[in-house]
């Protein structure tokens, strides 16, 4: 196409979307504009499917509502271009510049292109729409359909993503800091190694979600579906990151329900959980009762149980990274070896328990606590009880310990290297001549 019967098309279709005589709506239908300056044109509702508009400029043009099924966007500049509701279905845009582009309500799926087959026949090609590598920061793809899309290594940090369709897309390796995906469906999503620093996940869906080695450092996830998520490798240092006990398998939510039994009956029906090596990081368990539970080697990093009652459980050898304990009772249980970086015991209970003979009865017998050997670091620890418990060997650098009590508590070969004990409550201490 000259760029003299372009202009002419141009013309008439501007006349034609304000409803002037001798105007007609453009019809470039695989046309080959590649390289066009096109920027700030007018083209909304224009018919563009196939046409080749690769290394075109784009920007600040008005494609809303235009047909750009299997359009040609390699590398063009769409910067600030306003898609809305266009049809973007199997369209090419590998390399392309969206910034602040409006793509609100957009269809960028991929779609089926009718072919003539041999013999005269005809049949269906499904065309996968190919946004790789494209520059998406700051768009607005609000509502957008982008289900299936390749958007390997695209950036789309500060877009707001909000209630996009994002089933099954291939995402691995894309910048999405502060990208806002609330309420958008990422089931089955290839999420790879994204970077979603600070991004907002609000009730997004997840389910299925391949999230391996992502970068979910402070996202808000509250509220986020994330049955059968992959979350193996991820960073999730202060993400708001909860997961249900129905985000787990039947076999862990078999093994929690048979143990509320054996606590509401008294131990005369229902089973003690026994969750050894599980994985429940992020689990949240706030407020539940699983005293005398085995959780020995379980991951509970991230884990939500606070003021759950864990008394006289085995959480040995046990991973609680960042999890956050405060105000649960742990009064006996068995902490020993535990990685315990960065928790939160704020105003817990890891004390010693009163042991009770058949008739119920105190035998005045105390079973303490024992944390030999767990590491602490950078715990919080604030005002947490620690009366009597065993911290043999424990690892307390710059931990917060202010007001926690430690009163009676084994403190041998304990570090404190660096750690707030302002107010604390501590035994003297350990006599070196004492075997």
């Amino acid at each position: 196409m000259t760029p003299h019967e372009l202009v002419a098309v141009l013309e008439k279709h501007e006349r034609w979307l304000k409803n002037k005589s001798g105007g007609s709506r453009a019809n470039l239908t695989m046309a080959n504009m590649e390289g066009s300056n096109l920027s700030g044109v007018n083209l909304a509702q224009g018919k563009l499917s196939g046409a080749n508009l690769s290394h075109c400029d784009l920007s600040n043009a008005n494609l809303s509502t235009a047909d750009l099924f299997a359009a040609h966007l390699t590398k063009a500049d769409l910067s600030g271009c306003n898609l809305y509701r266009a049809d973007l279905r199997g369209a090419h845009m590998r390399g392309a510049k969206m910034k602040r582009a409006i793509l609100k309500e957009a269809d960028l799926r991929g779609g089926a292109l009718l072919y003539g087959g041999q013999g005269g026949g005809k049949g269906l090609d499904f065309v996968r729409s190919d946004l790789a590598g494209s520059d998406f920061d700051d768009a607005s793809l609000t509502n957008a359909n982008l289900s299936g899309a390749d958007l390997t290594d695209v950036s789309m940090n500060g877009a707001d993503c909000e209630g996009a369709l994002l089933t099954g897309a291939t995402l691995m390796r894309a910048s999405m800091k502060s990208c806002n995906l609330a309420r958008a469906d990422l089931r089955g999503s290839n999420l790879s190694g994204v970077n979603l620093q600070g991004a907002v996940l609000r009730d997004a869906n997840l389910t299925g979600a391949m999230l391996a080695g992502a970068n979910l450092r402070n996202a808000d996830l509250q509220g986020a579906k994330l049955e059968g998520a992959d979350l193996a490798g991820a960073d999730t240092t202060g993400a708001n990151l909860a997961r249900s006990a129905d985000n787990f398998s039947v076999q862990i939510q078999q093994a929690l329900h048979s143990h509320y039994t054996w606590i509401n009956t008294n131990g005369t029906m229902g089973a003690r959980a026994d969750l050894t090596g599980a994985d429940l990081s992020h689990i949240d368990l706030s407020g539940v009762n699983l005293s005398g539970a085995n959780l020995k080697r379980a991951n509970l990093s991230g884990a939500k149980l606070r003021e759950a009652l864990l008394i006289m459980c085995d959480i040995s050898e046990a991973v609680l990274a960042g999890a956050d304990l405060g105000g649960a009772i742990l009064d006996g249980a068995t902490l020993r070896g535990a990685n315990m970086d960065g928790v939160r015991l704020d105003g817990a209970g890891i004390g010693w328990v009163d042991i009770k003979g058949p008739d119920g009865q105190p035998t005045g017998r105390l079973w303490a606590a024992n944390l030999t050997g767990a590491r602490l670091t950078n715990a919080s620890c604030i005002r947490t009880n620690l009366r009597g418990a065993n911290l043999s060997g424990c690892d307390f650098a710059n931990a917060n310990l202010t007001g926690a009590i430690l009163s009676d508590a084994n403190i041998r070969d304990a570090k404190f290297t660096g750690a707030n004990l302002t107010g604390a409550s501590l035994p003297p201490p350990p006599d070196p001549d004492d075997d």
